[in-house]
């Protein structure tokens, strides 16, 4: 499965995006997805994922509350909803996805076989 994200920019600490992660060449409902970011000089880190169905989502403590992740399967794109945006938000995000993951390896970018190619968010204080 391809992969695309899109939706990043740069906005004011408060405000909020909508990034989106677009799939093609798969049954992309058959895929769990999820958002990861890097900050410069950072590792990258898990923030929040959903599953093939759409009925579960998992996230970082850090963005609890504040993003929303969800997924269209008819229109193979899934979304994630950034409210509240701080500078430390700041970072390159990305998308992947994976056909079999069990629910402890969600957060685990390694256990993701596709990714991405990432959407710069920055946050302005």
């Amino acid at each position: 499965v391809q992969l695309q994200a899109s939706g990043g920019g740069l906005v004011q600490a408060g405000g909020s995006l909508r990034l989106s992660c677009a799939a093609s060449g798969r049954t992309f409902s058959n895929y769990n997805v999820g958002w990861f970011r890097q900050a410069p000089g950072k590792d990258r880190e898990f923030v929040a994922a959903i599953r093939r169905s759409g009925g579960s989502t998992y996230y970082t403590d850090s963005v609890k509350g504040q993003f929303t992740i969800s997924r269209d399967n008819a229109r193979a794109t899934v979304y994630l909803q950034m409210n509240s945006l701080k500078p430390e938000d700041t970072a390159t995000y990305y998308c992947a996805a994976d056909r079999d993951l069990i629910v402890s390896s969600m957060g685990n970018g390694g256990a993701y076989d596709y990714w991405g190619q990432g959407t710069l968010v920055t946050v302005s204080s």
